[in-house]
């Protein structure tokens, strides 16, 4: 499939066949204290359950699985802060391939920690994901080995578009889904779903107050670089938009809004106050947002994209309510 802002729901679908050998759908659950707390009918999609603790498992599966005769004998690299590299480092281990994941110094432990469980080598470089993936990007090159960009891969964005099937389908007269961004993948095949299936829901966009690069990107039409980034939230931790889902944002994303840190930790506290679920600062992001827009007397789809925050994340986070 050639990079283009062209993917259709048909993709997607194709995208779900691919995968449902290697994985079940996560639970879409309505917890009703936190439903009675935004005063709403809450949906969450606990992607959190899957085998990485991350949505982005779905992606890495659909496109090795798509390319895996071509990439025998091949090794994959990846660029991360952490739930794409375990996405493409479980996807080499289910289909027999090595892989190589640059992530950030400073890189959430858990994650990790969990790639090279998962038999992936990891090279931890740069100050941050932006500069670890230049340094994955001149490495992958020089070996010959198959460079999987984070965003800029449509078999990615089909596969994390499942997660929002399974969730348009149990409710297909939500009226709104809150998705977070941190490249944009999932915010792009999140819209192109929701849209096709219900052109009626608003479906907006989250980002980190410290990191909104696609914010910035999609108000301005350009592809903004920001010179620093601030956020605790690696999920949503980036200084660059790219194009290819910048492209699909704008076309099927209705808003994005910023959220501070203070904010998504609020959100985790309340995610596991009401509904017994643990989130990462990014999984907990569509909460914060709905917090910050309201949405009382809607129905509303909210992604745990991740939940792989470390024990003193968790502490730092209970540390400061």
């Amino acid at each position: 499939m050639a990079p283009s802002a062209e993917l259709g729901l048909a993709d997607v679908f194709t995208a779900r066949r691919r995968i449902e050998p290697y994985l079940r759908p996560t639970p879409l659950i309505r917890p009703l204290a936190l439903g009675r707390a935004l005063e709403a009918e809450v949906h969450l999609k606990l992607e959190n359950l899957q085998p990485i603790g991350a949505f982005k498992v779905r992606g890495g599966i659909n496109l090795v699985s798509a390319e895996l005769a071509e990439l025998r004998g091949r090794r994959l690299f990846a660029a991360s802060t952490g739930n794409h590299g375990q996405s493409v480092a479980y996807a080499a281990r289910e289909f027999g391939l090595a892989a190589t994941i640059y992530a950030p110094e400073g890189a959430n432990a858990l994650k990790v920690a969990s790639m090279r469980a998962l038999g992936a080598e990891v090279v931890l470089t740069g100050r941050d994901f932006d500069a670890a993936r230049e340094a994955c990007e001149a490495a992958a090159a020089a070996s010959g080995a198959r460079y999987v960009h984070s965003m800029e891969e449509p078999l990615l964005i089909a596969g994390v578009g499942t997660a929002y099937l399974e969730a348009i389908e149990e409710v297909p007269d939500a009226d709104l889904l809150i998705v977070p961004v941190g490249g944009g993948s999932g915010a792009s095949g999140a819209g192109l779903v929701a849209k096709s299936i219900n052109p009626r829901i608003r479906v907006v966009g989250v980002q980190a107050e410290g990191a909104p690069a696609v914010y910035l990107s999609y108000r301005s039409g350009r592809l903004e670089t920001t010179e620093r980034m601030e956020t605790r939230a690696e999920g949503l931790a980036t200084r660059q938009a790219f194009g290819l889902p910048l492209a699909m944002i704008r076309k099927y994303v209705d808003d994005i809004v910023l959220v501070s840190d203070a904010e998504m930790e609020d959100a985790m506290r309340l995610l596991m106050e009401t509904a017994h679920v643990v989130a990462e600062m990014a999984g907990a992001a569509p909460l914060a947002a709905a917090r910050k827009i309201g949405v009382k007397g809607q129905k509303v789809i909210l992604p745990v994209s991740g939940g792989n925050a470390t024990r003193e994340q968790l502490a730092a986070v209970w540390r400061s309510a």
